[in-house]
């Protein structure tokens, strides 16, 4: 990781609504258009920072990361957004920070056992540990400081948001938005650990690790990937995901700028 004073953050998200007032509230932003994307670079809570949306999947992520990087010279990539529950102890409105990632529709066997990305020998990959204990303790930090304020009562009544915690462990990502419980027992039963599933993070995950970029993935739990999984999701992504995603990414980047990170070694996967 780089030093505090190299440090250029790359924060992504599928949605607009996932990054809502982050691009609003920047220092002197900028933004340039490429390959149909909006970025926007200025500072977040004094660190230098370039949003923007990737859309959804994992190409667009995958891309989007890519660009980052070789474009815009991110040292550093955070991709916030929403995901389903992957299982039955993660509820709507608990955040999860990944500490590893898969895709969970990779198959290439026989040739490669299920779930490993071909020729990398990787089937999981591990976000950067210094960068994912800051974003659980920027979560947290949320949930203890500012979720009463924050989130509306009736909010919270609607999607019954009662002791949110954060959970950190394994995300699970593919081109697919996951609304059978039968689907979600299966990756259940092939994937041990899973707590959240949705559509980008692992895209990113093997993006940074192929080019040794530190990274952080926050998932906010807008469902709990069954038949219910559409209902009022629009809503919930606008009323509290993306306050949410605003005060934990904005606490995250104070703390990078009080406390810059000391030099280590880059991500690695296992």
């Amino acid at each position: 990781m780089n030093s505090g004073k190299n440090i250029r953050l790359g924060i992504i998200s599928a949605l607009h609504e996932e990054q809502e007032g982050l691009v609003e509230g920047m220092q002197g932003p900028a933004t340039l258009m490429h390959g149909m994307r909006s970025y926007t670079s200025g500072l977040v809570a004094g660190i230098d920072a370039v949003c923007v949306l990737s859309r959804i999947g994992k190409v667009a992520a995958a891309m989007t990361a890519t660009t980052l990087v070789e474009k815009y010279g991110v040292t550093h990539i955070l991709f916030t957004g929403v995901a389903g529950a992957g299982d039955a102890g993660v509820k709507v409105g608990d955040i999860v920070v990944a500490e590893s990632l898969v895709q969970y529709d990779m198959d290439a066997s026989p040739l490669f056992p299920r779930f490993e990305v071909p020729l990398t020998g990787l089937s999981h990959f591990q976000s950067d540990l210094p960068m994912s204990q800051r974003a659980a303790g920027a979560a947290n930090d949320f949930l203890d400081k500012d979720f009463d304020t924050v989130i509306d009562e009736a909010e919270r009544a609607q999607f019954r948001l009662e002791r949110p915690r954060v959970h950190r462990g394994l995300i699970a990502s593919g081109d697919q938005f996951i609304s059978k419980r039968a689907h979600l027992a299966q990756l259940n039963g092939a994937l041990p650990g899973l707590l959240a599933v949705e559509m980008e993070g692992a895209a990113v995950a093997q993006v940074c690790f192929e080019l040794g970029i530190p990274f952080a993935v926050i998932r906010t739990i807008s469902d709990n990937a069954n038949e219910e999984a559409a209902t009022d999701f629009m809503r919930f992504v606008k009323s509290v995901a993306s306050r949410y995603a605003f005060h934990i990414v904005t606490r995250f980047c104070a703390d990078l700028k009080s406390r810059p990170p000391q030099p280590s070694r880059e991500s690695a996967g296992v």
